[in-house]
């Protein structure tokens, strides 16, 4: 993929598509396999799992490309509003598809009337979360020993 995708759910030859139980395992494997989560970050991660009763149970939805290659995806939860998680392939960042799903998250929290999202990031996603309207709120500090460092606390209005 070398186009640049934009602020629609189909664009370039990806989609987003809601996402079903049979992606779980593709899911978990986009999860496992991200660069973002090296070093320190590994444990974060480590034998984490998107099992099919959370995608049944969650707006989760996958960017797909034409050759049904999942390129990323978000999971939302509804009550309390919040961002639980948003991971782009490694070789597709950069390409749009992480502002092609928060463009679709923005729709899908706005149809199920929600006002705004709180986001934790993962500390080096931060700058991508500022860059696409989020406003930081705060911090979460670490809570051992499942998450060993301080994250930041943002707001996406939508």
């Amino acid at each position: 993929m070398t186009s640049r995708v934009t602020g629609t759910t189909k664009r370039s030859g990806v989609a987003v598509r809601r996402a079903t139980a049979r992606d779980a395992k593709r899911l978990t494997a986009l999860v496992r396999s991200s660069r973002a989560y090296e070093g320190p970050y590994a444990p974060m991660i480590a034998g984490y799992r998107v099992g099919p009763d959370y995608i049944e149970a969650h707006p989760v939805h996958a960017a797909v490309a034409e050759d049904g290659r999942v390129l990323g995806f978000y999971a939302l939860l509804l009550d309390p509003p919040e961002l639980d998680l948003l991971f782009v392939a490694d070789d597709a960042q950069g390409l749009g598809v992480g502002r092609l799903l928060m463009t679709h998250l923005r729709d899908t929290a706005r149809a199920a009337g929600l006002d705004r999202v709180r986001i934790v990031s993962h500390p080096p996603a931060e700058s991508f979360y500022l860059a696409v309207g989020a406003r930081r709120t705060g911090t979460v500090r670490a809570n051992p020993p499942a998450v060993m460092w301080d994250r930041p606390e943002l707001e996406l209005a939508i």
